[in-house]
């Protein structure tokens, strides 16, 4: 086995990550289940695996030191880290405030239903994708602006719906807006990926 390049690192730590900051949401770890320390510590995992999805592919473009693993893993682990924020905040109990203006019924739904778009615009791209590289052609799906304009959102979002509590005086609208947004981005994207490949799909073959 060859010896892991940073930018790998990187990746690895996002997925070691995950579980981490999926045990502070949803466990009252701290006492008499101390919210603000739940919400600060989950919120400060979750940014340090963003920061290093930012980080792995910077420095693997600009150091060379892209790799198939890198290729392979980077995606992947963006998507473990999504899926289990989107999984944890909607199993969490106390991360949608029962006191605040906007009401934590329409923050809670409108979150599970954005949910069910990443999770479903996700698998949809991923299976396009592999359709598409395993075909004649063999053409491989690089992210495009719109796709990472949604992985932005979509980590911005989780970061204030969590500590919107704590740091804006806003009662959730901040969150209600971004759930809105984050979910026409991941919509949008979706739509212009299969506007650009859907003509490489034969449904014949």
């Amino acid at each position: 086995m060859g010896k892991i390049n940073l930018p790998n690192k990187l990746t690895i730590l996002r997925g070691i990550l995950v579980p981490f900051f999926v045990f502070f949401m949803v466990y009252s770890v701290f006492d008499n289940g101390n919210e603000f320390w739940a919400r600060i510590v989950s919120a400060a995992i979750f940014i340090i695996a963003a920061v290093t999805d930012f980080l792995d592919g910077r420095i693997a473009r600009s150091r060379k030191l892209v790799t198939r693993f890198g290729k392979f893993m980077d995606p992947l682990a963006d998507k473990f880290m999504v899926f289990a924020a989107l999984i944890a905040i909607n199993f969490s109990g106390y991360i949608f405030p029962i006191d605040s203006e906007m009401s934590a019924k329409v923050l809670k739904n409108l979150f599970f239903w954005m949910s069910i778009v990443i999770v479903f615009r996700e698998l949809m791209v991923t299976s396009l994708r592999l359709v598409v590289a395993s075909g004649e052609q063999q053409i491989a799906i690089p992210a495009n602006i719109w796709g990472k304009i949604k992985t932005v959102s979509q980590m911005l979002c989780i970061i204030v719906v969590i500590l919107e509590p704590l740091l804006l005086p806003s009662e959730g609208f901040v969150s209600l807006v971004l759930m809105i947004v984050t979910t026409a981005f991941t919509l949008f994207s979706a739509y212009t990926y299969i506007r650009e490949y859907w003509k490489y799909i034969d449904p014949t073959v």
